[in-house]
């Protein structure tokens, strides 16, 4: 008898035994019982995480023999024939072999014509976003509009690429990756059935390894039992994927806390002869670094079948919280540092060397000193300052010495003379309410604070109430941020709490806006003038009968 895979023959047949997208089964399951089916619907999702299956699932809905229903039957002949993929009437395409506008029109001709067997004639269109801009256009038309005996289910992994267009004219539905503990429990019920033993260390390690795809995990489950002969035990799973056992990250940080450097690099020797992988590693390392925060912060959410769970506490209750916080940046800067590193053990090796320089000082810990550095100090005395001797001849070795000695000794240096300093009040320049134009320049704004600012004018300062009027042509520098802002610098600047109302009512006077444009134009205006009567610049104009170019003038 054929062996038949694990991903194949576990494929969930209805929508109860789809695990892990329940709110789409729900939408969908209600549509069918309330007979609200639309003409189109779009599956996205990364792979593995049920997009066919939930394609073919909803194809036996539409056509089984005993009625449009959210529970097909499973036994007629067409919910069989769509299971074993010989139903007629469903056209599975792909579109990463099929992107070309002619196999498209091809396709879409035959969708007049009533189905030979079902209720509907579905087309399951797999990587949709393959299809090339001609072919999406070809479709829009029977996309929208397609005669009634016609359903359409796209399924894509990148939904960023199919246009808007076709995305507007479909119910689109995401579906989300898996959790490694829905994979492992699915798993488990899998190994249950089929009375195969497995550990559940084991079970984890294939879970995470899928990294959120049910058919990956299936695959991999494959392997193991292969690998295993015919039993999924954890030592043997980790030696098939080659992970990282967490006692290796248990030992690094036992030796972290113990301040035994030696110790964390001789774990590191023996991952490479293991030949372990030190990314996989450094990503192990992040989510213990996570798993001991959360233990911190968050105890009851440690599941109690965890099996490192007494020491993720035990380590937990040692490390102190902002130190696992650096720890886990410095794991995850590390791992993105290590195709820089020469090579992945020497990233990896520098990583442990980082977290030892920064770990916590613990009460038994002797204190750390730089690593003392002889360096000649500079004379702070003029040569002329310094007494010479003459020697007349070459010194005896009894004098020698104190020769030396008295040449080395440093020269008395005058005490420096004290000089006393009499701190004057200062004088603050006194706060100026009336005065809006001073008030806003004193103010340290910027943005769109600034400008609602510039744009205001001051009507009273009465105790704690300023009142500001905005002209309505500019009611849209009158956002929150902006008034917060303002009313904020302002109450800094007057020194007390202040509460801050703007009316939108036409202003009186010039506004700070107002007279920075003025002066701009009157800038402007005198380099104009002074431009034109420079003599060189006339004869110019006459000789040529320029023009001159006002906006080419910029005031300086």
């Amino acid at each position: 008898m054929t062996y038949q895979v694990l991903a194949r023959k576990w494929r969930p047949k209805t929508f109860e035994s789809l695990v892990g997208q329940e709110h789409v089964v729900r939408a969908l399951t209600h549509a069918l019982t309330d007979q609200r089916l639309h003409h189109a619907y779009l599956f996205t999702g990364t792979r593995g995480v049920g997009k066919t299956t939930l394609a073919r699932i909803l194809a036996k809905s539409f056509n089984c023999e005993t009625g449009i229903t959210a529970k097909p039957c499973g036994v007629c002949s067409a919910c069989t024939e769509i299971d074993s993929g010989r139903f007629v009437d469903l056209l599975e395409v792909d579109a990463a072999t099929n992107t070309k506008v002619d196999e498209m029109r091809q396709l879409l001709e035959n969708a007049v014509y009533a189905p030979t067997r079902g209720r509907f004639k579905v087309y399951v269109i797999d990587e949709v976003h393959m299809l090339s801009n001609s072919a999406f256009n070809a479709m829009l038309k029977t996309l929208e509009e397609p005669p009634e005996h016609v359903k359409f289910i796209l399924a894509t992994t990148d939904p960023q690429k199919i246009p808007v267009t076709v995305l507007s004219r479909c119910l689109q539905f995401n579906l989300k990756q898996m959790t490694p503990q829905l994979i492992a429990g699915h798993l488990k019920h899998i190994l249950e059935v089929e009375a195969i033993s497995a550990e559940p260390g084991a079970l984890n390690l294939l879970s995470r390894s899928a990294s959120g795809s049910m058919r990956d995990a299936l695959s991999l489950l494959d392997q193991a039992i292969a690998h295993g002969a015919g039993k999924v035990e954890e030592a043997q799973v980790r030696d098939m994927l080659g992970t990282v056992d967490l006692d290796y990250l248990f030992s690094i940080l036992d030796a972290l806390l113990d301040g035994d450097a030696a110790g964390m690099l001789q774990v590191a020797d023996d991952m490479a002869t293991r030949s372990l992988s030190f990314d996989e590693a450094l990503q192990e390392l992040a989510s213990l670094f996570t798993r001991l925060q959360v233990a911190q912060l968050a105890p009851q959410a440690v599941a109690d079948d965890l099996p490192e769970r007494a020491r993720i506490l035990d380590l937990a209750a040692r490390l102190d919280p902002e130190f696992v916080q650096l720890g886990y940046q410095i794991a995850v800067h590390g791992r993105k540092e290590l195709p820089l590193a020469p090579d992945e053990q020497s990233g990896f090796v520098m990583t442990l060397l980082r977290l030892h320089v920064f770990r916590p000082v613990q009460a038994g810990d002797t204190p750390r000193q730089r690593p003392q550095v002889s360096v000649a100090k500079p004379s702070l005395v003029a040569p002329a300052v310094v007494p010479s001797k003459k020697i007349e001849r070459a010194p005896t070795p009894a004098t020698e010495p104190a020769i030396i000695a008295e040449l080395l000794v440093e020269p008395s240096l005058p005490e420096p003379p004290v000089v006393v300093l009499t701190t004057a009040p200062v004088q603050t320049a006194p706060v100026q309410t009336d005065d809006w134009h001073a008030i806003l320049a004193a103010l340290k704004l910027g943005g769109m604070a600034r400008e609602l600012g510039q744009h205001c004018e001051l009507r009273s300062i009465d105790g704690a109430q300023v009142v500001l009027c905005l002209s309505p042509t500019h009611r849209h520098l009158q956002m929150k941020p902006a008034q917060d802002k303002l009313q904020q610098s302002l109450s800094e600047y007057l020194g007390r709490s202040l509460q801050l109302t703007i009316n939108l009512e036409e202003v009186a006077g010039e506004t700070p806006a107002a007279v920075a444009q003025r002066n701009r134009h009157e800038n402007q205006n005198r380099a104009v003038a002074s431009i034109e009567q420079d003599d060189f610049v006339r004869e110019a104009i006459d000789l040529f009968d320029a023009t001159l170019i006002e906006s080419s003038i910029k005031p300086v």
